[in-house]
């Protein structure tokens, strides 16, 4: 599987079915391995939007499926 292909997926926390966002950046170590993604999570205020990111380390996924990625937070 691509990065990109991951890009393109919702991230949705288990607990609550509430949508965090989309994968921005992946933190990977110099042998490869993935730290955590960081999902750009968007907030409304009003008429104007805010971004804000979270870091999803790779122990709380709990299933990558075709469109969302589980997540347990």
């Amino acid at each position: 599987m691509r990065v990109s292909d991951l890009q393109m997926k919702d991230i949705v926390n288990m607990n609550d079915g509430k949508r965090l966002g989309r994968i921005v950046d992946i933190d990977i170590e110099a042998n490869g391995s993935i730290n955590y993604f960081v999902v750009e999570e968007r907030k409304f205020f009003r008429f104007f939007g805010s971004h804000e990111e979270r870091n999803i380390y790779i122990n709380q996924i709990k299933k990558i499926g075709e469109d969302v990625i589980l997540v347990e937070l």
